[in-house]
């Protein structure tokens, strides 16, 4: 009964608050600005009502441009980061068509990518070159899927190449690339072992509103946001071989958070 009262009066607080915030982010648009402290705002009150606590081990760089570049467990992913940094997000074409969730996601300027069509990498890769350029901090979680938060899968090199992109509009001569590991570590206060992660994560065609209700009526979870050393990505650099290096040190960040997960 408490789990159902917790749920219903969370999505009570988000259908309330979502408009007003909204209506703030066009009327920040219209006046000349991008509205993100109204998506960051939004962002940390759905963290709140989820019942996450949140650890911050560095700090996002503060050069420009800026492609961040993390692992992907779960939707809340998008949250967490959204709640701690002014950023924007790169995320899967499917996302677009989803009721509610696809219409937040375009409110919060976020691209969409086909990953599976590989004759619209160039493309893709071209508008967020162009976002990066115009100094948006955009957030890449480049294994293209989610995963049950034990392990990260090979970094898809593909969308890298915005970097490039980037450079070659003249606009700026290096593009800075940022490795964040994201760990969900401990429920309830208790360190969380690799069946527990399951809980938290969510993964290809799993449905989501069970998984938000889960969610929502159990809260009391840890998660942590590690931000590593920015890698520079200047002309003629190797996507591949940048791509390489930046999930050794997510995958390094990762490994190390989950054998010692902070309070």
């Amino acid at each position: 009964m408490i789990a159902w009262l917790r749920i219903l009066a969370g999505l009570g607080v988000v259908a309330l608050v979502t408009p007003v915030l909204f209506a703030w982010q066009v009327v920040a648009v219209a006046l000349g600005g991008n509205g993100s402290g109204a998506t960051r705002l939004w962002h940390r009150m759905v963290i709140r009502l989820l019942g996450y606590r949140i650890h911050v081990h560095g700090q996002m760089s503060a050069k420009r441009p800026l492609l961040i570049v993390a692992n992907h467990i779960s939707w809340t992913d998008i949250m967490v980061m959204g709640s701690i940094a002014d950023v924007y997000f790169i995320s899967k074409s499917e996302l677009a068509g989803w009721p509610i969730i696809g219409y937040l996601a375009r409110w919060q300027r976020t691209i969409f990518v086909e990953r599976e069509r590989k004759g619209k990498s160039a493309e893709q890769a071209g508008e967020i070159g162009q976002r990066l350029a115009k100094g948006d901090p955009m957030v890449l979680f480049a294994e293209g899927t989610t995963h049950d938060g034990n392990r990260i899968a090979p970094f898809k090199s593909s969308l890298f190449g915005a970097a490039s992109i980037a450079i070659a509009t003249g606009e700026v001569e290096t593009v800075h690339i940022q490795p964040v590991a994201i760990a969900y570590t401990r429920l309830h206060g208790m360190p969380m072992g690799r069946q527990h992660r399951s809980h938290v994560a969510w993964i290809g065609d799993s449905t989501l509103v069970p998984h938000i209700k889960d969610l929502l009526g159990e809260g009391g979870i840890d998660v942590e946001v590690h931000f590593g050393e920015p890698i520079e990505f200047g002309p003629g650099a190797s996507r591949k071989a940048i791509a390489a290096e930046v999930e050794r040190q997510v995958r390094a960040m990762m490994v190390a958070a989950l054998a010692d997960p902070k309070k």
